[in-house]
């Protein structure tokens, strides 16, 4: 399908749709260790798929499709590995220049908790995720996920409120 240079448009996908790569990487990994592996082999099975692209969808409908189904067979193949490697700790260093770093600290003890929930999710849960705090268009997350449009509006909002009740016992549980 691609008649353009591969090397060139994979290039240019890559530069607009990394962030995306390493969103869906960091939701499917518990270190950043196995983050990094992740997203690098995301970028492999895209290059990979790159010649079977027909141009059916947008570039970052099918770079995400190609993330997705990534990430969902490395955690599946590499699920017995996980369940033994914990990660032994995770340093953050809050930022100490801003006057604002309470505030900074709040927010990424916040992140940190949404993804520990979100690792608690289904697989098909955490692509939905991923996609909706993306931005993308119940459309856009349809396409990607091929289900229709008023089931991406269903498992939303079921996961909404899944998400809601962990990250609430895990504040109570971080308060106590």
């Amino acid at each position: 399908m691609l008649e353009e240079d591969p090397k060139a448009i994979f290039t240019q996908w890559l530069e607009e749709h990394s962030s995306s790569v390493l969103k869906v990487a960091r939701a499917y990994t518990l270190t950043h260790d196995e983050c990094q592996d992740l997203a690098q082999e995301i970028l492999l099975q895209a290059w990979r798929s790159l010649p079977k692209f027909e141009g059916k969808s947008s570039s970052a409908t099918w770079f995400y499709r190609v993330a997705l189904h990534t990430a969902m067979n490395w955690r599946r193949n590499n699920q017995p590995r996980r369940t033994r490697e914990k990660p032994l700790l995770e340093i953050h260093i809050p930022a100490v220049e801003n006057v604002d770093s309470s505030h900074q600290v709040e927010q990424r003890e916040m992140v940190e908790r949404l993804y520990q929930a979100i690792h608690t999710l289904p697989k098909t849960e955490v692509a939905l995720v991923l996609l909706y705090l993306d931005d993308l268009s119940y459309s856009e997350i349809s396409s990607v996920l091929g289900i229709s449009e008023s089931n991406v509006g269903v498992k939303l909002n079921r996961v909404r409120k899944t998400l809601a009740s962990l990250l609430d016992a895990s504040a109570e549980g971080q308060s106590e």
